[in-house]
């Protein structure tokens, strides 16, 4: 998300791949592009779809009935495999509003069963892949001298 931000600052959430498409897990320790190409050895670009917010419950429900997917910008309680409570960057989700999501191509295209975005309002390819995405933030943190430290931080919760 935030190397996508830079092409873009309009984008309202991101499911930028789903758990099916990730691989591997990184190993404790430093990173290496050998092991960003084991975590996503596809050649999927990013792409910014503009939806209705009709299509964008259909990528909830969808996340939801999955029990999660790795998403960015977007906070969710999932009960009975139904999304509730959403907060999209922050805000209430509205049925009634268009959203700006940022997704890989191979999702885009109906990949992993998500059918949302064939609907789209518009789309925009930003020239850029995901996994270089990932090494560019890697490399960029290292640079900054500081270090990468996963935590779960609440975005979606299952009841």
């Amino acid at each position: 998300m935030e190397q996508a931000l830079k092409y873009d600052q309009n984008i309202d959430f991101a499911l930028p791949s789903t758990k099916g498409g990730l691989r591997v897990d990184f190993p404790k320790g430093n990173v290496t592009v050998s092991n960003v190409f084991e975590l996503m050895p596809f050649e999927n670009q990013l792409i910014i779809f503009t939806l209705k917010g009709a299509d964008v419950q259909q990528v909830l429900d969808y996340i939801a009935s999955t029990n999660g997917q790795p998403v960015a910008r977007l906070q969710m309680k999932i009960i009975d495999k139904k999304p509730t409570d959403v907060l999209v960057n922050g805000k209430p989700f509205d049925v009634n509003k268009t959203y700006r999501v940022l997704t890989s191509d191979y999702i885009g295209g109906g990949g992993d069963n998500v059918p949302a975005f064939k609907n789209a309002i518009d789309q925009k390819v930003i020239g850029l892949k995901i996994r270089d995405a990932l090494m560019n933030y890697v490399t960029e943190t290292e640079t900054a001298g500081k270090t990468i430290n996963p935590k779960l931080d609440g975005r979606i919760t299952k009841n």
